[in-house]
């Protein structure tokens, strides 16, 4: 029913302002568009990322999010770490860290967290 329609990623945030800070000017992405001081849609790639003001915003413990950039992978790793962003340090079976980033069953993976602890990752493919 569902397998030929594409799914939109739901981040709930505490301050939308400080957010979109984060969203625009870490991770670079394009507003789509804005509805006041609750929601806003980002383009990113073929999909949108909503991103929205909530009370329960930072309780998800698990990825909210994933960005699978291939070959990009290093150089878009780097441009966040210079930007200030602080990647997670998880143990995982299967997987081992070499630097920030987790390593192993075919892929690179650099986890971090926006401003409300939302976490987010990057997959190298």
């Amino acid at each position: 029913m569902l397998s030929n329609i594409e799914a939109i990623a739901t981040v709930a945030v505490r301050n939308l302002k400080e957010s979109a800070a984060f969203y625009e000017s870490i991770l670079g992405l394009k507003p789509k568009s804005r509805e006041g001081d609750e929601v806003i849609s980002y383009a990113t790639g073929k999909t949108v990322l909503n991103v929205y003001r909530s009370q329960f915003a930072g309780t998800n413990k698990a990825t909210a999010a994933t960005w699978v950039v291939g070959d990009r992978f290093d150089a878009i790793v780097d441009a966040l770490r210079s930007k200030g962003v602080v990647f997670e340090h998880y143990d995982l079976p299967g997987l081992k860290r070499e630097g920030d980033v987790h390593v192993g069953q075919g892929m690179r993976v650099a986890w971090f967290k926006d401003p409300d602890g939302n976490i987010l990752n990057l997959v190298s493919g």
